[in-house]
């Protein structure tokens, strides 16, 4: 028999929520196969089993949160069957890190072999009801199973079970029935999940820490568009996503950052820790459930390509709940871009300790007042879009900030983006 503990998520990690579990008392677990599935404050992860078996016994319920270390479950590594193959969909629960999906026992299959269900009144029905992977609750309509995401859901939101039509097998309430009856009942309470919690305390504590101010700059991307026109069929077809501004941005900032180094800085004990490389912390919205800001390193030495690449690829992985804790961390600056939205500008909170973040807001083509080489002054349509940067008044003043987005400006306005695509792709 072997024990499987909580292993460490990451350096600032103690502790994790269980949020599910993909297989149940008495199932075969091939080694490396996901077993279970771990919230804490900065990601959810997907955990491979250690070792292949018999899974015996389940310490640690859905719902239950424990320390780094602590017991989770007992595997019987003896049992001949534990060299099968990868369970089939229908034994794997959810359908990923972001709780859309329904588990096995959800799906009206029933307790999974050798679990444990308990009887219990609407009263009792709560987390300390859990020793396997479903409870029952013995309401008006006589016996009902409950899984533990939907007993948590009714728990959370102190609602009777007995008030929910269930849909599945049965009559059986699934997640779905009970967030659907959620929706269609105004006035609930809706507790923050942990993301909602970790952003809560940070963006108070930035607030309390750092006093912030904002400086925006209007930026023409005429010379952005040139290349992004002449290149974005080809980039979709041969990458799958969109030639989006932001890696141009990014190269811009990376560049300005180098000239004004006070901005790509930490604060300190009374000093400021400025920083070599740009680490870059992207933020990326959850599906309106939570934000996260996970970090592409060292963009200056990247090319547009390669920054393109990887800011589509690290928000992939954060929208999908397969970042892993040390994606959030070291990050020297951050940019946020609400301009997908059509923003005019906002004024974001800086992520600490960091001293400042820029918003990429909306482009849209306007009338604007052209300059021709000549000095000639004429009426053209411009994409034009702002971008605003929250900064800390205790790293630096108004006059370093606004001469910083000052060369940004300069840098995105007049570069040749259609040789420096071209140079870089000769180069590669």
């Amino acid at each position: 028999m072997a024990d499987v503990l909580l292993p460490q998520l990451g350096e600032t990690v103690t502790e994790g929520t269980i949020t599910r579990w993909f297989f149940g008392i008495g199932e075969t677990v091939p080694a490396d196969a996901p077993l279970y599935e771990v919230s804490t404050e900065k990601v959810d992860s997907e955990v491979p089993s250690p070792l292949g078996g018999v899974l015996v016994e389940i310490i640690a319920s859905e719902g239950a949160t424990i320390p780094v270390g602590a017991l989770l479950c007992r595997i019987d590594p003896d049992d001949p069957s534990s060299t099968s193959p990868l369970p089939t969909p229908s034994a794997v629960a959810g359908a990923g890190a972001g709780g859309t999906g329904l588990s096995t026992s959800e799906q009206g299959s029933g307790v999974p072999a050798g679990s444990d269900a308990v009887v219990a009144s609407a009263a009792a029905a709560g987390p300390a009801g859990a020793t396997g992977t479903g409870v029952e609750h013995r309401g008006r309509a006589g016996v009902r199973l409950l899984s533990p995401v939907v007993r948590r859901l009714l728990a959370e939101n102190g609602l009777d079970p007995a008030r929910v039509r269930g849909t599945g097998l049965g009559g059986r309430l699934t997640r779905g029935d009970v967030e659907t009856f959620l929706r269609d009942n105004p006035e609930r309470a809706e507790p923050f999940n942990g993301i909602r919690k970790a952003t809560a305390r940070h963006m108070v504590g930035s607030k309390a820490t750092s006093p912030h101010v904002l400086t925006a700059m209007e930026v023409d991307f005429d010379a952005v568009d040139r290349l992004r026109y002449a290149e974005k069929d080809a980039w979709r077809d041969a990458e799958g996503s969109s030639l989006t501004y932001l890696p141009f941005i990014v190269a811009a900032l990376a560049e300005a950052l180098a000239a004004f180094p006070r901005l790509n800085a930490s604060v300190g004990d009374d000093e400021l820790i400025v920083h070599g490389d740009v680490n870059l912390a992207v933020a990326v919205d959850l599906g309106f459930e939570g934000l996260v800001a996970p970090v592409v390193r060292k963009v200056g030495d990247l090319s547009i390509r390669d920054l393109a690449r990887s800011i589509h690829e690290v928000a992939g992985r954060a929208r999908d709940r397969r970042l892993v804790p040390d994606d959030l961390s070291g990050g020297t600056f951050t940019v946020t871009n609400p301009g997908q939205y059509g923003t005019l500008f906002q004024f974001p909170i800086i992520n600490q300790p960091q001293v400042a973040i820029l918003s990429t807001d909306g482009i849209a083509r306007k009338p604007a007042v052209v300059v021709d080489a000549d000095g000639v002054e004429t009426i053209g349509v411009r994409p034009l879009g702002i971008l605003a940067l929250a900064w800390d008044h205790r790293a630096f003043d108004g006059a370093y900030a606004a001469a910083f987005l000052q060369e940004l400006k300069r840098i995105l306005e007049t570069t040749d983006w259609v040789g420096r695509w071209a140079d870089e792709a000769d180069g590669a």
